[in-house]
């Protein structure tokens, strides 16, 4: 795991309990397709913790994962289309995001690992 890298996002979710708990229960049961197409990307580990209303996630990545291979693939594949909208019923862009961004990547500020 060393070779690997790891990016933290946030995004909002409507600020509705009805929805939030929505959400959830979609993410109990992850289409097939939308697994497999983020382990074909290159992403080895993903993660996403919920406070209130703000999503926030842990992406483990090999070398072959870029950001832009990434919306590529998505953007040739129906199945993440279908659920990336359905998703956006659910989430809300973050204040500071810029148009048509969802998940904003966020800036590392503290780490501290074992041996060092």
């Amino acid at each position: 795991m060393k070779d690997n890298k790891r990016y933290c996002l946030a995004v909002d979710l409507v600020d509705d309990d009805n929805l939030i708990h929505e959400y959830e229960e979609h993410h109990k049961k992850v289409w097939p397709e939308i697994i497999q197409s983020i382990k074909d990307s290159g992403i080895q580990n993903m993660e996403i913790y919920r406070i209130a209303n703000r999503l926030f996630m842990i992406m483990e990545v090999d070398s072959s994962f870029t950001f832009e291979r990434k919306q590529q693939m998505d953007s040739t594949n129906p199945k993440v289309k279908e659920w990336e909208d359905l998703m956006w019923t659910y989430q809300k862009a973050l204040p500071m995001a810029k148009p048509n961004e969802k998940w904003v990547l966020m800036k590392e500020v503290f780490r501290l690992e074992s041996g060092a």
